[in-house]
């Protein structure tokens, strides 16, 4: 059997369809992917032995569309990689695509008669009576009365979703001989779509309107040693927190002020993660740390908290880790997993994506408690490791029927 795994987004859309293709190789499949051409999905891909095929434009080049002007380019440029997808998908027997690789992918599946998956690492996309979507209206626009049911409002969001990417998919979808789609986020999600997130973290209320397959998160083992460097650092006093917003873009340097800043009123060294806004240390105290890309994994267990964006992947690793957490969210998903965490009681969760001294304080005083940390180490061993095996069997079974 022949699979194809197609991805466009940051590393949280990338790592965990790494670790469904091993899984898939294991069971006895072939597995092909398509991602972003940055270099450190190239080097991610290599380590598990699996070779990109490269589809638009690097990741770390792209902006959040301001208007519904940009919005609807950008929806036919993720059209556009129809393509090098349908290329890359020639002789298999299902395609399985996450992030926004759905522009595309289905239409490709659709094309070729094969079976098709979406995947979302987070049930706030997904549309139910029990939450209120993300967004309902243009930025500009008035939102709904205070008031306004969660039915009403999934509605409004099925129409911005037209709104905004229907005419110029139907246009790609009509070069390549395709019938159009009236409702363009039922097409993307699908009726069936699956749900790769913990079921601690993320659960999903049974709603008629979708029949989600809840598999598990989809982690991929990282067994990278942690560079001397940063090992010395650890050993040199004590656990420090760790603050890092991933693959977040055009982040303020004022926020990693603001962190090294707050951490030390809490009397604690401070670790930063770097990432794609290439957060610096502020002075040359040794109190401080910076580091790259490193295996997370391994690190989270030997610091003391984890201020983060509130990716669904650097959430997970965290939980797993019994790690409290203080979340910054960014945009997208971020809000979601920062409620999560204060739920749960792992953590807290901010409002803004740029917080202050004062506001930041109060949420790791929060989370370096005994309570928070008592309470991240009991979640810590409710969280399932079996979500891409699960989702293997899954795949391959549908290619069987």
């Amino acid at each position: 059997m022949r699979v194809l795994l197609a991805t466009y987004g940051s590393r949280g859309d990338v790592e965990p369809l790494v670790e469904l293709a091993v899984q898939l190789r294991e069971l006895g499949a072939e597995v092909r992917m398509c991602a972003p051409p940055d270099q450190d999905f190239v080097e991610l891909l290599a380590r598990a032995g699996l070779p990109l095929i490269p589809v638009g434009r690097p990741m770390r080049t792209m902006v959040r569309p301001a208007n519904a002007s940009e919005a609807g380019r950008r929806a036919a440029e993720l059209a556009g990689q129809f393509d090098a997808v349908a290329a890359a998908a020639e002789g298999c027997d299902a395609l399985l695509a996450s992030g926004l690789a759905h522009f595309a992918a289905r239409s490709v599946a659709e094309k070729l008669g094969i079976p098709y998956r979406y995947a979302t690492f987070c049930p706030f996309l997904l549309p139910s009576p029990h939450q209120a979507p993300p967004m309902a209206v243009l930025p500009g626009q008035s939102p709904p009365p205070e008031g306004t049911g969660n039915r009403e409002l999934w509605e409004l969001n099925a129409r911005l979703f037209n709104t905004l990417h229907r005419e110029s998919l139907n246009a790609h979808r009509a070069s390549v001989g395709l019938p159009p789609v009236d409702g363009v986020r039922d097409f993307i999600f699908t009726d069936r779509p699956w749900l790769a997130a913990d079921p601690v973290l993320a659960p999903w209320q049974e709603t008629p309107e979708l029949d989600v397959v809840h598999t598990g998160a989809w982690i991929l083992p990282d067994e990278r040693p942690l560079p001397e460097d940063l090992l010395a650092f650890l050993a040199a006093g004590a656990a420090p927190v760790y603050v890092g917003l991933g693959s977040s873009r055009g982040v303020p340097a004022e926020v990693a002020r603001v962190a090294i800043e707050a951490v030390r009123a809490q009397g604690r060294r401070v670790l930063i993660g770097r990432g794609w806004s290439e957060l610096a240390l502020i002075d040359d105290r040794d109190d401080c740390f910076a580091v790259g890309e490193v295996n997370q994994q391994a690190l989270f267990r030997r610091v003391a908290a984890v201020v983060h964006h509130g990716g669904a992947g650097t959430t997970t690793t965290a939980a797993r880790a019994g790690a409290p957490q203080v979340v910054v969210p960014q945009g997208a998903d971020q809000p979601y997993w920062a409620g999560r965490v204060t739920e749960l009681g792992i953590g807290a969760g901010l409002e803004g994506p740029v917080p202050s001294v004062e506001s930041l304080s109060a949420a790791l005083r929060t989370a370096l408690s005994p309570e928070t940390g008592a309470r991240a180490k009991a979640v810590a061993g409710t969280i399932r490791t079996d979500g891409a095996s699960v989702a293997a069997r899954l795949l391959l079974d549908t290619i069987a029927r």
